[in-house]
């Protein structure tokens, strides 16, 4: 038998992880240097203040929901609506299946997503306000 290399398997995970962000943060960093210089101060703002809003709306809400569908099915596997090897218990895998990335990644995200468009306009703000074409 051949042992496990974790390393390897490590290193592959990082690398994809690593390439497929590398669009959503150039959105984040770009889109409110984009929208300040190409369309003035009230627009950004009105970027930001709509970005943050439905932030602190879906948030909570991803991870609440992803907490309510990992309970209903622990709810399940103790013998409610039948118990185990229901169609109600597969139902609750799959509710499962999909609140565990709504809560451990969706959720948090939007924060992490939140502080950086935010952190970005606070860092260009200088550059957008003199240099802004206001079309």
């Amino acid at each position: 038998k051949a042992k496990p290399d974790y390393a390897r398997c490590v290193d592959i995970s990082t690398k994809n992880a690593l390439k497929e962000m590398f669009f959503p943060t150039l959105l984040a960093i770009l889109s409110p240097v984009v929208i300040g210089l190409l369309f003035g101060r009230e627009s950004l703002g009105a970027l930001l203040l709509g970005q943050t809003l439905s932030a602190i709306a879906l948030a909570p809400f991803f991870i609440n929901v992803g907490g309510a569908w990992d309970n209903a099915k622990k709810f399940i596997e103790t013998g409610h609506f039948g118990g185990k090897g229901t169609e109600t218990h597969a139902a609750a895998v799959v509710g499962d299946t999909v609140g565990d990335p709504l809560k451990d990644v969706a959720g948090p995200s939007l924060h992490i997503f939140t502080k950086l468009i935010n952190m970005t306009a606070l860092l260009f703000a200088p550059v957008i306000v003199m240099y802004s074409l206001l079309i």
